[in-house]
């Protein structure tokens, strides 16, 4: 099945309150507000990305099953490779009859035959036989038409299939993990940035509501800035709840333990070169060794029409007491050639899925090549949207600047600052989903050309 890579954008209502933030006091436009990317400091041991992608990959139920996979995968295929050793079979029994053939073929084996046994009588009514045995028999294989060396052949592709299915597994983990990972911080920081809107309206708030005690502004413009405020901390209580929303989902990845409150690692991803090189993706290699499997397959399957040769060799003993009795020894060379149609249809069905397995496997490496050029489009149109963001949020801040302090000095109405307040909230929305985007891109890249997922290798 072809892996998808979807690129997560966060809304901008992650941001944006319900109505457009209201004007910050002069004095806190001295220094534009610059994107945190940094957590909130704690006392609680911090938690990086990577320590992040390990804890999923040894605590997640889900790869833990896998692993139970690979290892039963390698002892069918252990199994299969044991085909070629000879089998041991140790039979002991005791018996009581007096059914003729049985009595004498008894009492023959017991070595105890003499000249009377073969009087008619003795023959037709004998008297009860009780006697006991026991043998060894070692049987070994010598040809069976290919088919022994198919079956290890397909045992062993079976495993490291399993294997490369099961290195998939954890690189799509680690895919979630840093979705979630950084789906965590950007609620982090879309929380932080409700905050600063519920602080920047409710100094508003005191602004306006004082400048309509001295007459200076409308009633009107009080109450819609007493909305506003309301509004904003309905905002701050959404953010809190996405973002604890966002660290559950997290802590399952994680295998449900509890997070530190400080994760490490900054959403804004640090310069690096893009992966370039083609490395080995687990779920294509997991085709190509089930290809290899189906081809030893149809092989097993026409092994299954030529003739089988094995040897044998056995010890036995069969005894009236313990102290008497007889022994017996034989070895034997032979072989076996049975037609069956139905092994016929078996052999041509799989060929056909044989053939079926390689054009699957042709299609999915053709659709990991268009993943490839998907992906890389995906991290080329992040980078641009973030480098649009940023000029965004810095153009909007210095318009909030200019509108706010018109307007104390009576120059502008209110809603041109709240105008700006609303793009201001519009492009800081856009910047956070673009930082996220251009990580989980970059993500998605290295998932598609089978690279380690932000450069944590397993």
């Amino acid at each position: 099945m072809p892996t998808r890579f979807p690129l997560l954008f966060l809304a901008p209502a992650l941001l944006a309150p319900p109505l457009a933030a209201q004007a910050t006091p002069l004095e806190a436009q001295a220094k534009p507000l610059e994107v945190q990317t940094k957590p909130l400091e704690t006392s609680a041991e911090p938690l990086t990305l990577e320590a992040a992608l390990r804890k999923a990959w040894t605590g997640q139920a889900g790869l833990q099953a896998g692993e139970a996979m690979v290892a039963k995968a390698r002892a069918e295929a252990q199994a299969h490779h044991d085909l070629r050793l000879p089998t041991l079979t140790a039979q002991a029994g005791l018996q009581r009859t007096d059914e003729p053939m049985m009595a004498f073929g008894m009492k023959l084996n017991q070595a105890r035959i003499g000249q009377m046994d073969f009087l008619p009588d003795r023959l037709n009514h004998p008297e009860a036989m009780t006697g006991g045995g026991a043998s060894l028999t070692l049987s070994q294989p010598l040809y069976a038409g290919g088919r022994i060396s198919a079956a290890r052949k397909a045992g062993e592709a079976m495993a490291a299939s399993e294997a490369a299915a099961q290195a998939h597994r954890r690189q799509q983990v680690a895919y979630a993990v840093v979705r979630a990972y950084f789906g965590a911080q950007a609620a982090e920081q879309g929380l932080r940035w409700a905050e600063d809107t519920l602080r920047q309206a409710q100094e508003t708030e005191r602004f306006v509501t004082a400048r309509v005690d001295q007459g200076l502004m409308l009633a009107s413009e009080a109450a819609r800035t007493r909305a506003f405020r309301a509004q904003a901390e309905a905002g701050v209580a959404e953010a809190r709840q996405r973002l604890a929303s966002a660290r559950s989902g997290l802590s399952l990845l994680l295998g449900g333990e509890a997070l530190p409150e400080t994760l490490a690692t900054p959403l804004e991803a640090a310069s690096a070169p893009l992966p370039e090189a083609q490395g080995t993706r687990g779920d294509l290699e997991a085709l190509r060794r089930q290809t290899e499997a189906a081809r030893a397959g149809a092989q097993a399957a026409q092994g299954a029409l030529k003739p089988e040769v094995g040897l044998t060799a056995g010890l036995g003993t069969a005894r009236y007491t313990w102290t008497e009795g007889g022994n017996w020894s034989q070895i034997g060379l032979g072989a076996k050639w049975t037609f069956s149609f139905s092994d016929l249809r078996k052999a041509s069905a799989a060929k056909a899925a044989a053939r079926a397995a390689e054009l699957g496997l042709r299609w999915q490496e053709q659709q990991a090549g268009r993943e490839v050029d998907e992906a890389r489009r995906a991290v080329a149109t992040a980078d641009a949207r973030l480098a649009a963001a940023r000029e965004a949020v810095a153009a909007s801040e210095s318009v909030r600047s200019l509108r706010t302090a018109r307007h104390r000095e009576g120059l502008l109405p209110l809603v041109e600052v709240l105008d700006a307040e609303s793009g201001l909230s519009g492009a800081r929305a856009l910047l956070l989903a673009s930082l996220f985007e251009s990580r989980l891109s970059r993500a998605a890249l290295a998932l598609a050309l089978g690279q380690p997922i932000e450069g944590v290798k397993e």
